[in-house]
């Protein structure tokens, strides 16, 4: 595997993780907990939830990856089919900036937020599990269409289904939940968490805008031919 698809994986995974439908999961998950528990229990119950999205995720891209390599044939076109979808997807997220939430949108569905929001005020080390599970699931109009650019580009490699892919997307995710991390420290330390409970629309709309930009440009190389 070559530097520039090493390149492309670490940037994918930084564009990945400034989505705002991770962000806001998070945000009201670690709000809630420090609302009606302890410190600890926000830490703990905060960690298994990201460890379960970190988990999903890892074990989901390797599924779809061993899925993927064993297409030999077809792997060209399935990397070509994933830059086309990452350039939609990256036009819609960039349309945000201008016509937020309007026509097309990428996040997680109105019906599915009642569902996450049950398990959100259990606050149990159970709930927190099944909830990582859910969100992983419904994240998948946000961030779906990175990571499947992505595990085109590992497809793509002769080294794909060997240990080195599953290093690349080890590190991939490791990037995606670091943000996570980071919200429910800076709850845990009541530091700057009004930055993400206050965030106005603007704000989220610039997180769009940029994750979009990203996209395009993935999408864009892929297409050329240049990871």
């Amino acid at each position: 595997m070559g530097t520039l698809s090493l390149g492309a994986i670490i940037a994918a995974a930084l564009i990945d993780s400034i989505n705002p439908c991770a962000f806001g999961v998070m945000v009201f998950l670690s709000t809630y907990l420090a609302a009606v528990g302890s410190k600890g229990r926000l830490l703990k119950v905060g960690l298994i939830y990201v460890f379960t999205v970190f988990l999903t995720y890892l074990l989901a891209g390797l599924g779809l990856l061993q899925f993927l390599s064993s297409f030999s044939s077809v792997t060209v076109w399935i990397y070509k089919i994933a830059g086309a979808i990452l350039i939609i997807a990256g036009l819609i997220n960039v349309k945000e900036l201008f016509w937020y939430k309007k026509g097309v949108s990428l996040q997680i569905s109105e019906d599915k937020k009642p569902l996450i929001e049950k398990f959100i005020y259990k606050t149990s080390i159970p709930a927190a599990i099944i909830l990582g599970f859910l969100v992983s699931a419904f994240e998948l109009p946000c961030t779906g269409q990175v990571y499947l650019g992505i595990l085109a580009i590992l497809a793509k490699s002769a080294a794909s289904t060997q240990m080195l892919g599953f290093v690349w997307l080890f590190i991939y995710n490791l990037i995606f939940v670091a943000p996570l991390i980071i919200i429910l420290l800076l709850f845990y330390f009541d530091k700057k968490s009004h930055w993400f409970t206050d965030m106005p629309e603007k704000r989220k709309k610039w997180l769009r805008f940029f994750m979009g930009l990203g996209m395009l440009i993935l999408g864009i190389l892929m297409i050329l031919g240049k990871l």
